[in-house]
């Protein structure tokens, strides 16, 4: 009985996080990244058996995701939806690495990451800020070099998300979804240290 009424709390705080990325709420998607993340991530990593390309995808699935949220249909389980944009972009990229072309967003899709509010400080945010630089510095180091890329990128050079998108040759929700991902990894090795 106790296990049935936590599941149904779980899916009615999945569904209304679904619904309020849908309105673009920034900590929606944060709520959708951190609940999911694992899930995607060893799908990958059991497919590839590389934790950089099992990582990359992983960006690559929820930032297609997070674009494409206004198409998810609540009959489907998200995981699964997720898992699927997933096996897609894995597909993809084995397609691209035989043609070799880079990705490029389209206009229109950039236009609609303008659209997404950035809302106040998250709580990751608030624990980086109240860090004494050199103890930061030293924390950023023991992030790959790719989240200590767009960390420095936007906070340390202040860059919005389309120059970083511009900096590192990625699409903009590619930056969002780095950016969510190593400010919770940089925020758990603060509080760990």
């Amino acid at each position: 009985m106790v296990k049935t009424q936590s599941l149904e709390i779980k899916n009615k705080k999945l569904e209304i996080n679904i619904s309020k990325a849908k309105t673009g709420n920034q900590s929606a998607f944060r709520f959708l990244l951190d609940t999911y993340w694992a899930d995607v991530f060893n799908y990958q990593l059991k497919r590839t058996k590389s934790e950089n390309d099992a990582e990359d995808i992983t960006i690559q699935t929820f930032s297609k995701a997070f674009d494409k949220i206004n198409t998810f249909d609540e009959k489907f389980v998200f995981k699964t939806w997720l898992i699927t944009i997933s096996k897609n972009v894995h597909i993809d990229l084995l397609r691209k690495k035989n043609i070799s072309i880079s990705i490029e967003t389209t206009k229109e899709q950039e236009e609609k990451v303008y659209l997404v509010i950035d809302e106040s400080p998250t709580p990751e945010d608030k624990i980086i800020r109240e860090q004494n630089l050199a103890k930061l510095l030293k924390d950023i180091k023991q992030l790959k070099p790719k989240y200590q890329e767009v960390i420095q990128l936007r906070y340390f050079q202040e860059l919005s998300y389309k120059e970083i998108s511009e900096q590192i040759k990625e699409p903009m929700n590619n930056v969002k979804v780095k950016l969510l991902r190593a400010r919770k990894l940089l925020a758990e090795i603060i509080k760990k240290s």
